[in-house]
């Protein structure tokens, strides 16, 4: 291997260099990701999150049913249950 060779960046997930490719983001431990493998992930992601609201797996619950179900897990911590839950303390 040449010594320029060894001294490329490379994306982790794909192989482009950062020549080929516009934006190249480091992580930690000498690992890279290129603009593009984030976009392909980001399409990913956003696809998947549409196949599960369509298939009705995802359920929303209503301000008072979050606090219910809060309050069988988490004892004490009223108002932080309550602004978790997306109501002001005033309100309940």
């Amino acid at each position: 291997m040449k010594q320029d060779e060894r001294n490329t960046v490379k994306c982790s997930f794909c192989g482009k260099t950062q020549d080929q490719v516009k934006r190249l983001i480091a992580g930690p431990n000498d690992i890279y990701i290129c603009n593009e493998c984030i976009s392909l992930c980001e399409t990913i992601i956003s696809e998947e999150m549409e196949n599960e609201a369509a298939s009705g797996d995802i359920i929303l619950h209503k301000p008072k049913e979050m606090k219910e179900i809060l309050d069988q897990y988490v004892i004490g911590q009223d108002a932080a249950k309550k602004n978790t839950s997306g109501r002001s303390v005033q309100s309940l």
